[in-house]
């Protein structure tokens, strides 16, 4: 980072490797796997280019070695805040900044999902 450049980030960023499947409005899904993960945002790539502001609806999966119980599903709307400019031929890097979400019914236990959705909501 520049010296003079300002941290913008308002939450801590995990490096994270989650699958993620993302879908689009009005386009198809795309599987991929995050880069990073914070609780108001994500960042992940792409093989399309998408325009900042554009409205996207992702799956994660945190695998059990995260959530040290079972695995956890959240679901997510989204909306594109940065695209980064791909050299050719590569993915498009994203960053969407994370609106609204949803745990997804599992086998994982309830009171660990409670608790997470708890602390999500506060840091919100």
């Amino acid at each position: 980072m520049q010296p003079n450049s300002q941290e913008r980030r308002m939450m801590r960023r995990f490096d994270m490797r989650l699958p993620a499947i993302v879908r689009l409005q009005g386009a198809s899904e795309f599987h991929t796997e995050t880069q990073n993960v914070s609780a108001r945002g994500v960042f992940f790539y792409l093989d399309r280019a998408v325009e900042a502001g554009t409205k996207l609806e992702v799956t994660l999966t945190f695998p059990p070695h995260v959530t040290l119980t079972d695995a956890v599903r959240v679901r997510f709307t989204a909306r594109v805040i940065r695209v980064e400019n791909p050299l050719p031929s590569a993915r498009i890097g994203t960053a969407a900044m994370i609106e609204d979400y949803e745990f997804l019914r599992s086998n994982g236990s309830p009171d660990f999902l409670a608790a997470l959705q708890k602390e999500w909501k506060a840091s919100n």
